[in-house]
């Protein structure tokens, strides 16, 4: 998941600082709810500890349900390349099946891309990408070795 809409008022706020704006306060719990409606559970859930991220982490756990105490805040993911990503994914507990990273762009979307049969151009703000991955052990990742799932971000269900 890439973190929702973030607020780019106030040019003195370091990158990392950045809060999330209005929009994205909204956004990040319609994501919550919209994959708690699809019965996705996360047996883990791992944020950048920018702020914009652990707000998005923090709203989307309250739609969706998800107990914010567990969330795993990785200095790592904050605007991690591909090679950073997959460090963090092949790392996790092989009893882990479901992970969700919650990070930034472009790293997210190149992961996707470098994972999954299916290309996409850009993971918007509030955007998940679900990867389906059959294999036993994270550590057997590569290039291609995921399937795609589903693609939702919040402006597909805006009205136009």
């Amino acid at each position: 998941m890439r973190h929702a809409k973030s607020s780019h008022e106030d040019l003195t706020i370091k990158d990392f600082d950045r809060p999330l704006n209005k929009r994205g306060k909204l956004d990040a719990p319609f994501m919550g709810k919209l994959i708690n409606q699809k019965g996705i559970l996360f047996q883990e859930i791992i944020s950048s500890p920018a702020i914009r991220a652990i707000a998005t982490a923090r709203l989307f756990c309250d739609g969706g349900r998800y107990p914010f105490q567990k969330v795993k805040l990785d200095a790592s993911l904050y605007l991690a390349s591909t090679r950073n990503l997959l460090s963090v994914i092949k790392s996790l507990n092989e009893k882990i099946e479901s992970v969700l990273l919650i990070g930034h762009n472009p790293g997210l979307t190149d992961l996707s891309n470098y994972l999954s049969d299916t290309p996409i151009d850009n993971i918007p703000t509030g955007g998940i990408v679900e990867l389906l991955y059959n294999k036993k052990s994270w550590m057997e990742i590569e290039n291609g070795s995921f399937q795609m799932g589903f693609f939702e971000f919040p402006k597909k269900y805006y009205d136009t």
